[in-house]
């Protein structure tokens, strides 16, 4: 692209290809969909050598620029990567399928019969950056949901979007489907990513899948719907009423599992009547997989590690560093996950089904859970195939974005000539 000119007339010309073939997908019966998703995994496991090539290609580029280590393990494509993308494929194509649901509603006074009938969004755009495996997981949902997309990936993962993309349309071609059904921006200049923000007469939401700055100025420059996806800043509370062995573990699990991703635990919460007991093992167990700790005041009492400064109550690390606080009981931990976080997924460790209660109740995340890792926040752990984001939002989407995120309802209203009077 030379100029600002034939990016604009290069983003018209995909949106009117995605809006015509939205208008073909969301008359797509179940079959034909599932179909299509199976070549589409078939279709990404022939060409599995040149999609790993191409991100070693773009992991050597996003190393030389000295990108930070969480971005690159988001960008990393690897054989068990891929196996999850083909499975994730698969999955979707055995979901129920949304589209045509139809609701009943209570009868009415006048004898008209009401209902609801789920349906396509349309065109979703969807702006991500680092992790390419969201190429082929929102493709797959949009599909199944019987959506098209405009996809626009980050420029470290250009080379491997694009042959993720070049594989799924080659899918869509096998079965029949028009391959404009998925269309990936490909160009890095920004400017692409300001026209598609502006496309209201092709594409129906957006939903931005990044950093805080990305989804900040999506959100305050689009002029279509946006599905945010907010930093993942979660909380684990260990209450004294918890099993210290289960606690330990499910602390350890949820900020180590993958520091990349956005259900790593980045806050723990410590009931002060177990705090000196359980610091010990836990600093014990962070050290050995190199991870630093900062900690309130009360916390720096019982380990010496650094103090834990204001902002660090409000950073998604995606890092190996993890905030202690220590609290005084169930509803100061609520209190400061409310304050704090960022709505994303939040989880308690008791056995005290009272204090579980309370918690599911108060706390407001998208995701609550008890005596598990948040890192079990994730639309595949969910049964929904896969995900396009975790929405922080409190629109129709909420948590994992998977199929019935990614619809809407419409009103079916039958009669038979019942007539309006006063």
């Amino acid at each position: 692209m030379k100029d600002s000119k034939d990016i604009t007339a290069y983003m018209g010309l995909i949106g009117s290809r995605a809006k015509e073939a939205s208008e073909v997908l969301a008359g797509l019966s179940s079959e034909k969909k599932n179909s299509a998703l199976k070549e589409m995994a078939k279709a990404i496991e022939e060409d599995r050598k040149e999609i790993i090539k191409a991100n070693s290609q773009d992991l050597s580029e996003a190393k030389t620029k000295k990108i930070g280590e969480s971005l690159v393990d988001r960008l990393e494509l690897n054989n068990l990567r891929i196996d999850s993308m083909i499975s994730g494929l698969l999955s979707v194509s055995e979901l129920e399928d949304p589209i045509g649901r139809i609701k009943e509603l209570n009868a009415t006074p006048s004898g008209i019969k009401i209902s609801q009938m789920r349906v396509p969004l349309g065109v979703i755009g969807i702006i991500y950056e680092s992790r390419p495996n969201v190429t082929a997981d929102a493709a797959a949902l949009c599909l199944k949901s019987g959506n098209s997309c405009i996809l626009r990936g980050g420029s470290e993962s250009f080379k491997t979007n694009s042959i993720i993309t070049k594989s799924l349309k080659r899918g869509l071609l096998e079965s029949g489907l028009p391959e404009n059904s998925i269309e990936l921006v490909d160009t890095t200049d920004r400017e692409a990513v300001k026209i598609l923000l502006g496309m209201h007469r092709w594409i129906d939401v957006i939903i931005p899948r990044g950093g805080k700055g990305l989804v900040k100025l999506i959100s305050n420059e689009a002029k279509v719907p946006v599905i945010k996806h907010l930093d993942g800043i979660c909380h684990v509370y260990l209450d004294e009423d918890c099993e210290l062995e289960k606690a330990l573990s499910i602390a350890v699990n949820a900020k180590t599992y993958r520091f990349g991703i956005c259900g790593a635990m980045e806050t723990l919460l410590i009931h002060k009547n177990i705090a000196q007991k359980v610091l010990p093992y836990l600093k014990k167990e962070f050290d050995e997989k190199n991870v630093e700790l900062r900690g309130c005041e009360r916390t720096l009492k019982f380990l010496s590690i650094s103090e834990a400064k204001d902002e660090d109550w409000v950073t998604e690390y995606l890092a190996p560093i993890l905030s202690i606080k220590i609290v005084d009981d169930l509803n100061s931990a609520i209190k400061h996950i409310n304050h704090f976080g960022s709505s994303h997924t939040d989880s308690i460790v008791t056995e005290d089904k009272q204090k579980v209660s309370v918690f599911m109740r108060e706390v407001d995340s998208s995701s609550v859970m008890h005596n598990l890792p948040t890192c079990w926040a994730d639309g595949f752990e969910y049964g929904l195939g896969a995900e396009v984001g975790i929405s922080t939002d409190k629109f129709h989407a909420r948590g994992p974005v998977g199929l019935e995120g990614l619809t809407s309802l419409k009103y079916i209203v039958e009669g038979n000539a019942e007539l309006r009077k006063n």
